[in-house]
């Protein structure tokens, strides 16, 4: 017998079925779902049953498929979940059949969603859960929220989920991006921000998605509004070498007034009053500044080009900066020597853990001594320890042999460490391997063999660099590390300079720009040159790499000036909290608080990479002010 409130709810449920809609019935898209659970798929709104959980080798498989979109949509989940302010609330992706394939959740609350059904691998599907903000999102294929007594199960009345689909340049469903909270005083109205927030979201992982698919094509991006090409609203069209277009967002028909059949296939000159070569001739590799753009019925749009151009537009190259390395700018003394040990022990066999601040140039570093080394021609695989969950950790480092446990794929799956075999593998952000994981890495290291799960040993060939941010020895003594592991890793430590430390910033800035500039002949006035180099970079080597891309890419006639810096650049010296004031002055010294608030938020947010924390602690103001300035000036993250 269940419960009273189990019983009321299904009675409430079943009254949809006889033609009644009070209640959460009464909005259409809810008593659809209730029908559809009733009449198609049998299900009983007061029966309480666990999950359905696939299996591991299958969740890998699910993951595996989808590992592109995981991978673009890992900061997006992070960063929705600190806009809700985190707490009660758990952002969820799955896949188009309904499956969790990622959850982020506080720690501390993780067995609150578990007990509510939300594990990793669950499938919530409407056919298997009813009606709720996935699987009903997944069949109505909009954005929509289901709020507690909306949802066909009793046993789901206590979550409120916001969810939004997210579609492949094809228009078929790829992912759904979903918010639940458990928490009883969550009202109706209050989803409406919530809801907003997870459509932008979801939009944003479907243009990078966009973007990445096509990283091989040319890609015309356009707007109405030249200041929002690059945003997630922009029309997207890929199309070949022949102009024809091969794939279009929704954006980009609502542009065109037309539907995906209309375009695909079709040449570009059917839709722009402009010529193939034109078009073709405005190509840049990055994509440049927007440029005005006719339709066919006369309407003005503005357009960049990503490709490689037809015709040349600079003549003259930049000349990259000599290094005595591939790769990589290594003119200051201290640092070349590190190299140059680094190198040489590396051939002995000899582990290399790195370490040093986020964005100083690990990865960088740890490549470049691989392509220095007799190595070169072998696999150089890198694994980030702290971006995937570790219930999946160890599948994806050791593998597992085909049929070794149910859903496991046939053919089985090779870890990274024999994907690595006879080359270099890169174990970044060591200090965030779990402990079990530690253990047999250890008697990897020790033994030169792996065991994939269900397998047997194999022989493996690999060398060893790890990197951190971390203090291992500090972690070492709180008991998150193992200190055999440490000494087995460290076999020689190489501690990479801040970019505000390193002797070699000019000739770095110079290889730098060259490389973003991709053959364009670039110049930097000498005033704005040095405001690059006396600014402190507290995001290191790839705030300055990107903060170079953006200037690149707007740059007009082929120079750098200073007004063009951003204002983080220009304003040196300026404290934090002082930063939007010292920025509300126009040049004839009038006060233009408005656009100097805006210009000063996106400063912000490109020195601190979007890391909303950090950008609300550089501007001393709070996380939840930060949100509404953003709001207010109408800033999204583009990809």
């Amino acid at each position: 017998m269940q419960s009273n409130p189990f019983s009321r709810h299904a009675q409430q449920v079943l009254t949809v079925a006889q033609g009644q809609t009070s209640g959460p019935g009464s909005d259409p898209s809810i008593a659809r779902s209730w029908l559809r659970c009733l009449e198609d798929y049998h299900l009983d709104p007061a029966r309480v049953q666990a999950p359905v959980v696939l299996e591991h080798g299958r969740l890998l498989e699910s993951r595996e498929r989808l590992r592109q979109v995981l991978q673009i949509a890992d900061n997006e989940m992070n960063s929705l979940h600190q806009q809700l302010s985190g707490a009660g609330h758990a952002v969820l992706l799955t896949d188009a059949r309904g499956v969790i394939l990622n959850c982020v959740t506080a720690p501390s609350e993780r067995r609150i969603f578990e007990r509510a059904g939300l594990w990793l691998g669950a499938d919530w599907s409407e056919a298997r859960e009813g009606t709720n903000g996935i699987g009903t999102c997944l069949v109505e294929r909009q954005a929509l929220t289901i709020h507690q007594d909306e949802h066909f199960r009793g046993r789901h009345t206590g979550l409120t989920c916001s969810a939004s689909p997210v579609f492949d340049p094809h228009g078929e469903l790829l992912a759904v991006l979903d918010v639940s909270s458990a928490r009883p005083d969550v009202s109706r109205q209050s989803q409406f921000h919530t809801m907003a927030l997870v459509n932008l979201s979801a939009k944003m992982i479907e243009s990078c998605y966009f973007l990445r698919h096509f990283e091989q094509q040319w890609l015309l991006r356009f707007h109405l509004q030249a200041e929002s090409v690059g945003l997630f609203s922009e029309g997207l069209l890929a199309f070949d070498g022949d102009g024809r277009i091969c794939a279009a967002n929704q954006s980009a028909l609502n542009l065109l007034g037309t539907i995906r059949g209309g375009v695909l296939g079709k040449p570009l000159d059917r839709f722009f009053a402009c010529s193939h070569d034109e078009m073709f001739s405005r190509a840049t590799l990055q994509g440049s500044t927007a440029w005005p753009l006719h339709t066919r019925d006369g309407r003005q749009v503005f357009a960049s080009l990503r490709g490689q151009a037809r015709a040349p537009v600079w003549s003259v190259p930049v000349a990259l900066p000599q290094t005595a390395a591939p790769g990589i700018c290594l003119l200051d003394p201290a640092l070349r020597e590190d190299f140059r040990r680094a190198v040489r022990v590396f051939e002995r066999d000899v582990p290399l853990l790195l370490r040093g601040e986020t964005g100083c140039g690990k990865e960088a570093f740890a490549q470049a001594v691989h392509q220095a080394s007799a190595r070169r021609d072998k696999p150089f695989v890198a694994i980030n320890c702290a971006s995937i969950p570790e219930s999946l950790i160890e599948s994806e480092l050791f593998g597992y042999r085909g049929g070794s446990f149910t859903g496991a794929r046939k053919e089985g799956m090779r870890g990274k460490l024999l994907q690595a075999d006879g080359g270099t593998l890169l174990l970044d952000e060591i200090g965030d391997m779990p402990l079990a994981l530690q253990t047999r890495l250890l008697r990897v290291l020790e033994e030169r063999q792996v065991v994939p799960i269900g397998g047997e040993p194999q022989a493996v060939d690999v060398r060893i660099i790890s990197a951190t941010h971390r203090d291992l020895l500090e972690r070492v003594a709180h008991g998150g590390f193992r200190e055999d592991l440490y000494y087995r890793l460290n076999g020689l430590e190489v501690a990479l300079p801040a970019l505000r430390e390193r002797s070699d910033k000019a000739p770095l800035l110079d290889f730098l720009l060259a490389q973003e500039a991709e053959g364009q002949v670039i110049e930097i006035e000498p005033k704005a040159r040095q405001a690059l180099l006396d600014f402190a970079w507290p995001g290191n080597v790839r705030q300055l790499r990107n903060v170079l891309r953006t200037l690149v890419a707007l740059c007009e006639e082929g120079r750098i000036e200073y007004p063009d810096l951003p204002q983080m650049v220009r304003n040196v010296g300026v404290g934090p909290a002082n930063a939007i004031a010292g920025q509300a002055r126009s040049h004839d010294g009038r006060v233009c608080l408005g656009d100097a608030e805006r210009q000063a938020l996106l400063s912000a947010l490109e020195a601190n990479h979007w890391h909303m924390t950090r950008v609300a602690e550089h501007l001393s103001i709070s996380r939840n002010t930060l949100y509404r300035k953003l709001r207010k000036h109408g800033i999204a993250r583009a990809c």
